[in-house]
Order: C-alpha cells, then structure tokens, then sequence
C-alpha cells in the first residue's frame, strides 16, 4: 500500500491557461466557422404559439345561473367568456362615465 491518499489530487500540478484574447479571438474563430458552413451560434427565435395580448385574468366567484348565462351568450357569440366580460365592462364604464384604457 501507499503512503498517499486514495482519492487525492495534487493541485500543484494543474496549470492555469489564460484565456483568449475576447473580441479579437471570437472573431477569428467565427471567421473560421463561417468557412466550414457555421453561421449562428444560437436560433433566431424560439418555436411555438405567439403570446397573447391578453394576460391579465379574472377570477370571480359568481351564482351558477350566472356562469350558464355568460356561457352561453359566450357560445352564441362563438367567443370566449373573457370577451363576454369585456364587453360588459365596456358597457359598465359608458354608463357611468368611467375612462377605459384601451
């Protein structure tokens, strides 16, 4: 057996490397990329579903007999039941003279 530890690393001997020069380096190296068919580095944008301009949400609690009726006026109109309730905040805030921020 030895006389050193098992799982020991002799820190010692690790050397340290300066790193690149920065902007001049990265331009060398994209140059060279470029060369050999690498152009981005990362994607343009991120796949998927456009975000909506609608991101504020409602929770109100109402009677059953009122969540049927907004439900269903919301089917009648073929829209969703937020829409139902921006129109009726529209007409909330016209009849009492309340400024909507569109």
């Amino acid at each position: 057996m030895s006389d050193g530890k098992a799982f020991s690393v002799d820190i010692g001997s690790l050397k340290k490397r300066p790193k690149g020069e920065g902007s001049q380096q990265t331009a060398a190296v994209d140059k060279a990329a470029e060369k050999l068919g690498f152009v981005e580095r990362e994607p343009k944008r991120k796949g998927g579903r456009a975000p909506s301009p609608r991101t504020g949400q409602v929770h109100a609690k109402v009677y059953p007999h009122v969540q049927e009726q907004i439900a269903a006026e919301a089917r009648l109109k073929g829209t969703q039941q937020g829409v139902v309730i921006e129109e009726a905040w529209a007409l909330y805030c016209e009849k009492h003279g309340i400024e909507r921020q569109e």
